[in-house]
């Protein structure tokens, strides 16, 4: 007798394996092992045949049914996950996440009003009220925010998605939230595309500064962050140049001349920063 503990549960919202057990004009019917799944015929892969076993995603439909379908959404229950609003209804948004049927954020699960085009992170769950898949951008309540496995200087998986006045906010390890501070953005960032980075610091009160570039503590590195940031902060221009007084240089940027060449050399070729006669510009690329 089989131990009702080993019988496989269907998992909503996730990939499962299923059996093919019976096919139709429409589609195929897979063993959902309390139910009948119908896979629609156009999601069928060529070739499948009665006692095949395949990999699907389960999700409800608008009728409340259990269907099951070979495309991939672009998150799944238990993750977070960059999507575009659709349309807005009575119930909330529906944002697109590559099934048919749209992704539902309520109301309820919203922090600001949301906009049809615009893209936003948020993490994909089961409401236990109706069994539906549905998404919440309200995103503290799924975050862990334990920082006692992290330190300064760990390399770490970003998610960026939202920019404000002081950077990029970013989901880290998909259990933080940090931000990349303006003065720390040296190459382009697209909001909602994974992406390397580095634990720049760790705050007291257990917030995270980021870094996309390995913080090595490179001298030069931290030049150039401390004069972009200050370049931020005066109006996107400083009367300095390579030939300014190297006293005056310590005393602005507490740094050497030499130091202080290599940065600005550093932030040119990067296309953050203009030189001319009288001093530094900020490009106008952003």
């Amino acid at each position: 007798m089989i131990n009702e503990q080993e019988v496989p549960k269907l998992e909503l919202g996730k990939y499962n394996r299923l059996e093919v057990i019976k096919e139709l004009d429409f589609g195929l019917y897979l063993d959902g092992y309390e139910d009948e799944i119908l896979i629609p015929r156009q999601y069928v892969p060529e070739g499948t045949q009665i006692g095949d076993m395949l990999d699907v995603f389960i999700y409800r439909d608008s009728e409340d049914r259990l269907i099951a379908t070979t495309l991939k959404p672009l998150g799944i229950v238990g993750e977070f996950a960059f999507l575009k609003v659709k349309d807005i209804s009575k119930l909330g948004v529906f944002m697109e996440w590559g099934l048919m049927k749209d992704l539902l954020i309520p109301f309820s699960q919203q922090n600001s009003k949301m906009a049809i085009g615009k893209s936003y992170l948020i993490r994909i769950y089961i409401d236990e009220q109706t069994d539906r898949i549905v998404g919440s951008a309200k995103l503290d309540q799924f975050l862990t925010n334990d920082i006692s496995g992290l330190k300064e200087g760990d390399s770490v998986q970003l998610l960026p998605f939202e920019f404000t006045e002081l950077g990029i906010k970013a989901l880290v390890n998909n259990s933080n939230i940090g931000v990349i501070y303006k003065s720390e953005v040296f190459q382009n960032v697209n909001l909602g595309e994974f992406t390397n980075g580095y634990i720049k610091k760790i705050r007291p009160d257990g917030k995270l500064d980021l870094s996309l570039t390995k913080q090595s503590y490179d001298r030069i590195y931290d030049c150039k962050s401390v004069i972009y940031e200050k370049l931020l902060a005066s109006n996107d221009f400083l009367p300095f140049t390579d030939k300014s007084d190297p006293d005056s240089i310590y005393n602005t940027f507490e740094m050497s001349k030499k130091d202080f060449k290599k940065a600005i050399g550093g932030l040119f070729k990067e296309g953050k920063i203009l030189l001319k006669e009288n001093g530094i510009y900020k490009t106008q690329q952003e």
